[in-house]
């Protein structure tokens, strides 16, 4: 499936399908997982696009280097864009990759000219602290495979991508979880996000917790983009339940 691989300067891994003149799309991925969680999505989009997938840092492949913030992110995905093409790419982000995709448009629109939000959560959480002091305590937990099981099924990983998430979660340092953890309980949307003048798609499923909808109210509220699209019958796995509806989605948004 994979066309091109290659690794910018910042050593995050890149990998590259698709259409090498097609519409350009960076598929940012939740924390946790990494790039092969976009597969399902890719494989029914069909022709037409060039399809970019890093593993974020931390994670799978670029678990060389530990996730140290948003920001240190956002820097190394503009490197990466930077390496590969003149032309601005739609970026579509999951959970902390829609963070990711938000704070890539607002830094660097000349880049960015559409922005598909899928459950990002947007308003910080309560207790930040007490909800990191648990998680370096479970941390253990993720590497043994009778949790990395119980795990994948809350987070809707069909069977044929669980031997993807076990070498993920079990590479996956407590350092990186513990921070990319923070960064996503904590984070608030830009004041420049209402001034973006690229196009914005934001995407919540309907059995999400009620930060997650609350969330998608508070990135459309004072864009001209339309209210959030709510799916239906869907958790916080979106691109993972329903990778045919969100494909037919995004082909309409791209068009």
């Amino acid at each position: 499936m994979t066309d091109r691989s290659s690794s910018p300067p910042r050593g995050i891994i890149v990998d590259e399908f698709g259409d090498r003149n097609g519409t350009p799309v960076l598929l940012l991925h939740g924390g946790g997982v990494a790039g092969w969680m976009w597969r399902p999505l890719i494989e029914q989009m069909g022709a037409g696009y060039r399809f970019l997938v890093p593993d974020l840092p931390g994670h799978d492949r670029s678990a060389h280097a530990d996730y140290e913030s948003h920001e240190r992110t956002i820097e190394a995905l503009v490197e990466a864009l930077q390496h590969r093409d003149d032309r601005p790419v739609a970026v579509v982000g999951f959970s902390l990759g829609a963070q990711l995709a938000v704070l890539l448009a607002v830094r660097r629109p000349d880049l960015v000219s559409h922005v598909g939000i899928i459950s990002a959560q947007a308003e910080p959480s309560r207790w930040p602290n007490a909800t990191l002091a648990l998680l370096r305590t479970a941390a253990p937990l993720a590497k043994r495979e009778w949790f990395a099981r119980a795990q994948a099924k809350e987070l809707f990983i069909p069977p044929t991508l669980f031997p993807d998430y076990l070498r993920t979660t079990q590479n996956l340092s407590t350092r990186t979880l513990v921070a990319s953890v923070g960064e996503n309980i904590r984070f608030t949307i830009p004041p420049t996000w209402a001034s973006y003048e690229g196009k914005a798609l934001v995407v919540v499923g309907e059995r999400e917790r009620a930060i997650m909808a609350r969330s998608a109210h508070h990135l459309t509220r004072y864009r001209a983009d339309g209210e959030p699209e709510t799916i239906a019958e869907c958790g916080h796995g979106v691109p993972l339940q329903k990778p045919h509806w969100l494909a037919d989605r995004l082909q309409a948004w791209l068009a």
